[in-house]
């Protein structure tokens, strides 16, 4: 559809084609437009004026039998002429030669020289042109009685100015045809450039969603779970529950008004909801402990670095937490996890989160969820210069394991 419409943009209106020729409008073999009938009309009409004004000049230098031969085959030549846009070599290949013989087919023979200097490939102009010289001379010499030399050099001076012009418009023609390809491909690249970053907007738009909102959601639908499943729990615990429910869908509903937020905005001078840091890292524990999550942190970081601000690094190592947690939760409720986060004072920040098998079952509802979280979060990493690996340990643990380049600002 695109490339339709693009083709359509660059069309000329109607009443521009009927002013261009058929062939640059619709391509090769295309039907004569208003403006090639006119042009071979005057074509027509010009080689014929100069084919009688040259058989006059030698009408009765030849009998009436040359006379005829000479009036069929200019007439020949001249209704040929109507084809030298589709075959400019074969109306070449018989006008020209039908010009040595017969006057009348002298101003059809320049049309096809003309003719050929712009549509012919340069071995067929140069055999052409030759032809167009010894044809000349030939004529000459029949029709030129005394003044041979003069004639000759006269259609030496037609032909070097016929081929001249010809490549003049061969060329203009040329350039023409460029610039209208160059306009054709430069839009349809802009079209593509937009093409690749909407789809980039759309990819990071859905990263960040699915971020921001997974861990929300996994968390309401572990309490929605257990109210299902504890229908018969104490009054207290079940307030307790549900308040906890309504506290995450109005989390996660805010969080989704801020990213349809920065969906609806432009990308320059927007303004975006706070990135989560290292320093957020111990909240997010904080609040799946909260939710009943066994877990175990290890954050061995230099000191002061939670309290730095933003940072591509930091940003990407909770998104690897949340990730690991959220997964977790919808795949081995109720297991022991371990979170470890260590960074020297240069080099590598290493994040880890593992979960063991639970000790036992609890009953939970099935989530969405078939990878793709680790597949926007590997692209994550990778555009931070780190490297993600997930794996089952030999006894059975699945770990998700993340380095990341790392390197503090100075202070």
């Amino acid at each position: 559809m695109a490339t339709a419409d693009l083709k359509q943009g660059l069309e000329p209106a109607g009443w521009q084609r009927h002013l261009l020729p058929g062939q640059m409008v619709a391509g090769p073999g295309a039907r004569r437009s208003l403006r090639d009938w006119v042009v071979d009309l005057i074509v027509t009409g010009a080689a014929l004026v100069v084919g009688v004004l040259t058989l006059a000049s030698g009408w009765h230098e030849h009998g009436e039998l040359f006379r005829l031969l000479d009036i069929v085959l200019g007439v020949a030549s001249l209704g040929a002429l109507w084809e030298r846009r589709r075959h400019p070599v074969w109306v070449a290949a018989f006008v020209v030669p039908a010009s040595a013989i017969s006057a009348l087919a002298g101003g059809a023979a320049l049309v096809a020289l003309f003719n050929a200097a712009i549509r012919c490939n340069r071995r067929h102009l140069a055999w052409i042109t030759l032809a167009t010289l010894l044809a000349s001379i030939v004529d000459s010499l029949l029709y030129e009685n005394g003044e041979a030399w003069a004639g000759i050099i006269i259609s030496f001076l037609a032909v070097g100015v016929t081929v001249g012009w010809g490549l003049f418009v061969r060329v203009r023609r040329d350039l023409v045809e460029s610039l209208h390809e160059r306009a054709a491909r430069l839009e349809e690249e802009g079209r593509l450039r937009a093409e690749r970053a909407r789809a980039a907007e759309r990819e990071r738009i859905a990263r960040e969603m699915h971020d921001v909102l997974a861990h929300r959601l996994s968390l309401l639908s572990l309490h929605a779970g257990a109210l299902e499943f504890r229908p018969g729990a104490p009054p207290a615990e079940i307030a307790a529950t549900a308040a906890v429910v309504r506290e995450a869908a109005a989390a996660a509903l805010e969080e989704l008004r801020d990213v349809v937020g920065v969906l609806r905005e432009g990308t320059e001078g927007e303004s975006r909801p706070p990135q989560p840091t290292l320093a957020d890292l111990p909240a997010l524990i904080e609040e799946s402990r909260a939710a009943g999550m066994r877990i175990e942190a290890e954050l061995e970081l230099p000191e002061g670095a939670l309290d730095e601000g933003p940072g591509s690094a930091g940003r990407t190592a909770y998104r690897i937490v949340q990730e690991g947690l959220t997964n977790a939760r919808k795949h081995a409720p109720g297991a022991l996890v371990r979170v470890r986060v260590a960074a020297p004072a240069e080099g590598e920040l290493t994040v880890e989160v593992s979960n063991r098998a639970p000790l036992r079952p609890v009953p939970a509802p099935a989530l969405p969820g078939a990878g793709s979280g680790l597949i926007g979060l590997g692209e994550r990493v990778e555009l931070a210069g780190g490297e993600l690996r997930h794996e089952i340990a030999g006894d059975g643990d699945f770990v998700l394991t993340a380095t990341l380049p790392w390197e503090r600002r100075a202070r």
